[in-house]
């Protein structure tokens, strides 16, 4: 009896959880793009997925409501791209069904950047004053963000046992992939002075404190909490825009090229798979093309 195309995406998301190594969160999201697929195409059997069915689907999802009026077409892509690989893992077991190469993805804009200026971010990272051990851990926060360029999650992992005496740490981020980011002078301090004044015994790095911690069962602070943490930062230093723990990476990468850095390395320090993500921050730091406009543009008009 051939297997449906349930059966069959319940195989692909334990073969993207065992053997690609995908995370859980990513495995949730290919299930639910795939899920919302088959529930409204109704096709139970991969011989009768076809482009017709696809095309249907993309016209559908084209025509949700979203907050500029319709779903984002960057949206519209992780379903396809949650489609193509579902295929090409069919094609893998020999499975007759639609050729992944038939699904195109939509073209999507250039991604703006939500960037904060130089005097901005120096505001945000003084904003934790104190000398409690709260004050300590919220700098320190800031710091290491500001040091590493880590993603939210990467920071929320981190355990207490981090080797202060060396001015780097290995981090397991998306795919699993690890990679080593490096502490500077403050994130060192500022990381040293919340430790020694920690009391507990937890193994996360970063925890809860106050009444919030008193019922919690897991002290590990969770990426939203980090978030709002931001935030309040933000909104004590007098930024207006949005401030998140990403739009302090995007500042880690754009110091790092605005004084020189190369684009492979900034790309290794981020750890993106591939250098097309790390370019988006290539024309806010380029301040030669701003020299050469400056220098050669409108000299017959003088």
């Amino acid at each position: 009896m051939a297997e449906t195309l349930s059966s069959l995406k319940t195989q692909f998301l334990e073969y993207l959880e065992i053997e690609k190594g995908r995370s859980i969160k990513t495995v949730e999201n290919y299930d639910r793009y795939l899920t919302r697929f088959l529930a409204f195409s109704k096709i139970t059997s991969p011989s009768k997925l076809t482009e017709q069915s696809v095309r249907e689907f993309r016209l559908h999802l084209n025509r949700q409501a979203g907050v500029s009026g319709t779903m984002k077409h960057k949206t519209q892509n992780y379903y396809m791209i949650s489609l193509r690989a579902f295929l090409k893992f069919l094609r893998k077991r020999e499975i007759e069904s639609l050729n992944p190469e038939r699904i195109e993805l939509a073209k999507v804009g250039a991604r703006d950047l939500d960037l904060i200026t130089a005097q901005e971010l120096e505001r945000l990272m003084g904003g934790p004053k104190g000398s409690n051990v709260s004050d300590l851990r919220d700098r320190a926060i800031l710091e290491l963000f500001f040091s590493t360029g880590l993603r939210v999650s990467e920071l929320c992992s981190l355990n207490r046992d981090l080797d202060l005496s060396r001015d780097e740490f290995s981090v397991r981020g998306k795919g699993e992939k690890v990679r080593v980011v490096f502490l500077s002078p403050a994130a060192k301090k500022t990381l040293k002075e919340y430790l020694d004044k920690r009391g507990d015994i937890d193994d996360a790095l970063f925890i809860q404190m106050g009444k919030n911690s008193k019922n919690a069962k897991d002290l590990r602070l969770t990426p939203r909490s980090i978030e709002r943490l931001v935030k309040k930062y933000a909104t004590k230093a007098g930024i207006t825009r949005k401030v998140t723990p990403h739009v302090i990476r995007h500042s880690f990468a754009t110091d790092l090229l605005g004084n020189g850095a190369d684009l492979r390395s900034v790309q290794a320090l981020l750890g993106h798979a591939n250098i097309t993500t790390t370019q988006v921050y290539t024309h806010v730091t380029d301040k030669h093309l701003h020299e050469v406009h400056k220098k050669f543009h409108g000299q017959r008009r003088k």
